[in-house]
């Protein structure tokens, strides 16, 4: 019985540490140097995202930054289901890995599990974005407007290819509501 709990107690510290230390950004991805935590806050449109089971069938999707009391980022997506005909919402933290020019984050939805967050491309004003997960199972698009310039979304999809990202397989979010 007491190996049983033991065993158990080795398997959650095991998943803890993991989830705290695994690799968060794809082998071939650089987090943006110089980067400015105050110019990234507000409103972000997701214009593409690789889909996953937490993002499916959502359209019309943002995401809010913002710093909380604790010196943390508030992250708050939010989502229409266009199958349920309702809106969703997620609200989560994130953290920087390290310094926090380097845009290299970490973000939770679910307690202590986090997942990397980051920043390999960005313009000057801080109007566009490119997100990478820690693999290459997540990217994101982002504007600061519900479209992109054609030649932003063609720098934007030529970086991820060249990371080894698969882009048709892109989701092109709709912003209709």
């Amino acid at each position: 019985m007491k190996k049983r709990y033991l065993l158990g107690g080795l398997v959650l510290v095991g998943v803890l540490l993991n989830s705290c230390s695994s690799k968060t950004i794809p082998e071939k991805a650089k987090a943006v140097d110089h980067f400015d935590k105050e110019k990234y806050l507000g409103k972000w449109y997701e214009i593409a995202r690789l889909d996953f089971k937490y993002e499916r069938d959502l359209n019309n999707t943002t995401a809010q930054y913002s710093i909380k009391d604790n010196g943390m980022i508030k992250v708050d997506n939010k989502g229409y289901d266009y199958k349920k005909k309702e809106w969703k919402q997620s609200i989560g933290k994130a953290k920087f890995v390290g310094d926090e020019k380097v845009a290299m984050l970490k973000v939770s939805f679910f307690g202590p599990f986090y997942s990397g967050y980051n920043v390999i491309a960005i313009d000057k004003d801080y109007k566009y974005a490119l997100i990478a997960g820690a693999s290459l199972e997540y990217l994101w698009i982002l504007s600061r407007e519900a479209s992109i310039p054609e030649e932003i979304k063609d720098d934007y999809l030529k970086k991820a290819q060249d990371i080894g990202y698969n882009t048709a397989d892109l989701i092109w979010v709709e912003h209709n509501k």
